[in-house]
């Protein structure tokens, strides 16, 4: 990798990653650190969906879970409003790391300042940074974890899962959809009709 402030802030991203405790498989089936797998997979999506994104999109991108593992959901009370206070507690957290390795790497403060909004998801639908942190990170979870998440939710009902689905749409620009749909990622195959019934509904 050329040696830029971006390139120097992902490695900083990528050494903090690596101490992540959680190991989870690759799709070589080799144990990794469970977010340096992550935000490489948030990368090689990046690059896949927009290519052409700036330094700062690939930092953020890389940065999206920068040590999530030291927030424990169970920080926070085990109930619905406790769970959106540790969600946006973690986007908190996770947006200041992120603009904080970025200006170490020797990003300018404007730059940092967008890397630290787009990881926070601050205004998505009017920022184009977030919005395109959101499409990346949607993809992801389709491709790589969706299918996963539903194994371990074998008692969701249908209606349920149509939820979660029309949700995650939602976030995504229409930009994401037509990639998403015409083979730009690899959608789970048992979860295909649920998610066309899903993006049916009006």
């Amino acid at each position: 990798m050329t040696d830029t402030w971006f390139s120097r802030a992902i490695a900083l991203i990528d050494a903090a990653n690596a101490e992540d405790p959680n190991q989870e498989q690759d799709d070589a089936g080799h144990p990794q650190p469970k977010e340096l797998l992550y935000g490489q997979r948030m990368s090689d999506m990046l690059q896949r969906f927009a290519p052409a994104a700036d330094g700062a999109m690939q930092v953020a991108m890389r940065a999206q879970h920068i040590r999530r593992w030291t927030v424990p959901r169970n920080q926070y009370p085990m109930d619905k409003p406790g769970y959106h206070q540790w969600r946006t507690g973690l986007y908190k957290f996770h947006a200041e790391l992120a603009a904080e390795l970025a200006r170490q790497a020797g990003a300018d403060e404007a730059t940092a300042s967008r890397i630290q909004a787009a990881v926070g998801k601050k205004d998505l639908k009017t920022n184009a940074d977030t919005q395109l942190l959101e499409d990346v990170a949607s993809l992801v979870f389709i491709e790589h974890y969706m299918a996963h998440f539903a194994s371990q939710k074998a008692d969701y009902t249908e209606e349920k899962w149509l939820g979660i689905i029309a949700k995650t749409w939602r976030k995504m620009s229409e930009q994401a959809h037509r990639f998403a749909l015409e083979g730009g990622i690899r959608l789970p195959a048992p979860l295909v009709p649920l998610i066309q019934k899903a993006i049916a509904v009006p």
